[in-house]
């Protein structure tokens, strides 16, 4: 299997990503490689910070790498918390200040339709191609579930059956979230380059 880097030091990112490589490709952690960086993402688009990150790691180690960058876009807040949504409610926040902060914008809007997007940017030598995964769905009133992580509890897909992000095994989330997506299009490209 090939051995390619992923840019990330979020430990659910990571474990959802092996999950869904499993059998395809060796995903190594930033760990994996002795990068103990704190990488910078001052992008001011999601596409910028994962390109940000992916040649970061090919200008410092040299591997081959892919990174991402999420944002959850909320129609009735002009896409916001979008670029920011890890950091929605500070720098050194939490994702459950983040959601308090989201559930607090929205009190009293009726329109709570949102996506989440994923962008992965692969760095390969030279090369860096663009992946984008893209799930719709609601934003709830307040929180459902115990699974996932950053603003699962208060996400319902639309194609889901009314269950939030949260309340779905990691099996059923990872086959139509977003970063499921951008991830079965930067599997189908490495695979293709495998023939």
């Amino acid at each position: 299997m090939k051995d390619i880097v992923f840019a990330t030091n979020n430990a659910h990112k990571l474990k959802e990503l092996r999950e869904i490589a499993a059998g395809k490709l060796n995903v190594l952690s930033l760990n994996d490689i002795g990068c103990h960086d704190d990488i910078p993402e001052t992008a001011s688009t999601i596409e910028g910070n994962a390109k940000i990150k992916a040649d970061y790691i090919k200008q410092h180690y040299g591997y081959d790498c892919f990174a991402d960058d999420t944002g959850l876009e909320v129609a009735a807040l002009d896409g916001a918390p979008g670029v920011y949504s890890a950091r929605y409610a500070g720098n050194d926040c939490i994702s459950e200040h983040n959601i308090d902060l989201l559930l607090h914008n929205l009190e009293g809007v009726d329109n709570r339709s949102a996506q989440f997007r994923t962008c992965i940017a692969l760095r390969q030598g030279d090369d860096i191609r663009l992946f984008e995964g893209i799930v719709k769905g609601t934003i709830l009133t307040e929180r459902r579930g115990t699974g996932g992580f950053g603003y699962d509890s208060v996400f319902v897909p639309d194609e889901a059956d009314g269950r939030s992000f949260a309340q779905m095994s990691d099996d059923e989330k990872n086959a139509i979230s977003h970063r499921g997506r951008a991830t079965q299009l930067l599997m189908h490209y490495l695979l293709d380059q495998r023939q």
